[in-house]
């Protein structure tokens, strides 16, 4: 089933510049809670909102820009609003947006989203209960179609496929702080934040009351 008349009306969404967006990684990772991720194809629109993110700033030893600039990471190194696609695990495909000024690494990994457009095609590419279409960032690439194609892509161009909303309507909730998912180095850092009360947050219920 695709989306309603209703919920597609209220995803109406006004795409977000650069100036739109805080300096210091941690500031954009909580801004963007609430926020709409959209993806134009050919065959419709993607979208969902954003209910879950983890900062990664600068000096964080669990940041794939730790180890200073490469080849691999070069793209959380430009500006922020730009996209940093990685593939990990040997199996899927992790979503970031580089957070600081050019020349400096650091990225907000885009965890968990609440689809809102284009549902009947995300199906085709994940098979799965609403709830768990996009619910962690391995699923939420499979979703949104987002690749390596995407790596380095400004997300604030204006004629960029894939970029970055503010709904006209949906707003987010109250947003919670925790530690990290996954991660073994600083560990201990309240750097993850999501959307309260959502059943689309992905990771342990203890870290999401």
């Amino acid at each position: 089933m695709n989306e309603s008349p209703q919920i597609a009306k209220s995803c109406r969404v006004r795409r977000l510049r650069r100036a739109d967006l805080p300096a210091g990684t941690a500031s954009l990772a909580r801004f963007l809670i609430g926020k709409t991720l959209v993806h134009d194809l050919p065959a419709g629109r993607l979208s969902g909102r954003i209910v879950e993110t983890e900062a990664y700033p600068v000096g964080d030893a669990a940041g794939h820009a730790f180890t200073g600039r490469s080849v691999a990471n070069n793209s959380l190194f430009l500006a922020r609003g730009t996209a940093y696609v990685r593939f990990t695990y040997g199996s899927c495909w992790l979503f970031n947006i580089a957070a600081e000024h050019p020349g400096v690494g650091a990225g907000v990994l885009i965890r968990a989203l609440e689809p809102l457009e284009g549902i009947a095609l995300m199906r085709r590419r994940r098979v799965s209960a609403l709830r768990d279409l996009a619910r962690g960032p391995g699923r939420l690439s499979v979703a949104m179609g987002i690749d390596k194609r995407f790596d380095g892509l400004d997300l604030c161009a204006p004629a960029s496929a894939l970029w970055l909303g503010t709904p006209a309507r949906l707003s987010s909730g109250v947003v919670g702080v925790s530690i990290r998912i996954g991660i073994t180095r600083d560990a201990h850092r309240r750097l993850r934040f999501y959307e309260r009360g959502s059943r689309f947050v992905s990771g342990p219920v203890r870290l999401s009351p």
